[in-house]
């Protein structure tokens, strides 16, 4: 005679919790974004932006820009430490940064910069260098685009609190 399972005692026993306890640790390593750096790309779309304006990540990221092969590139021109930006890129190359200080980083297409193709990069939700991105010189159509950038920065901050 085939015996048939005793649920209830399968959950009331240790087994429930234990499966509980080892279901939650494998999401905490899955998700845990502490535990295994992301990489996020942004493309260089042909109307002259980048595909990703605000990207938000944590120190150890990696941002990868991906050329459209119509004359751009990514350039930094303010972040948390003016005297170690990261590198630029080459024309119409894809460009890899990895993000190791927190802040937030102002990039652009250096022929492009001026019409407003420009992006920003906030590292770990810090915003202490935020005035001193506001105080970069920009054309005056530049300096509206970063101001909405700024702003949508910040707005999304909030949902972060």
């Amino acid at each position: 005679m085939k015996e048939t399972p005793n649920f209830s005692k399968w959950i009331s026993g240790n087994y429930l919790t234990e499966y509980l306890k080892l279901f939650l640790f494998l999401l905490l390593i899955v998700f845990s974004k502490s535990t295994f750096a992301g990489n996020i790309q942004i493309e260089i779309k042909g109307d002259e932006t980048y595909s990703i304006e605000v990207a938000r990540i944590d120190i150890g990221d990696t941002i990868t820009w991906l050329s459209n092969g119509e004359g751009h590139n990514v350039e930094f021109f303010a972040g948390p430490d003016m005297t170690s930006l990261p590198i630029g890129s080459e024309i119409d190359t894809d460009h890899s940064v990895i993000f190791n200080k927190l802040g937030i980083y102002l990039y652009g297409c250096t022929p492009h910069a001026n019409t407003g193709m420009i992006g920003l990069v906030v590292v770990g939700d810090d915003l202490h260098n935020l005035e001193g991105i506001k105080n970069i010189q920009l054309s005056v159509l530049a300096k509206s685009v970063l101001e909405r950038l700024l702003k949508k920065a910040q707005f999304s901050m909030i949902f972060l609190l």
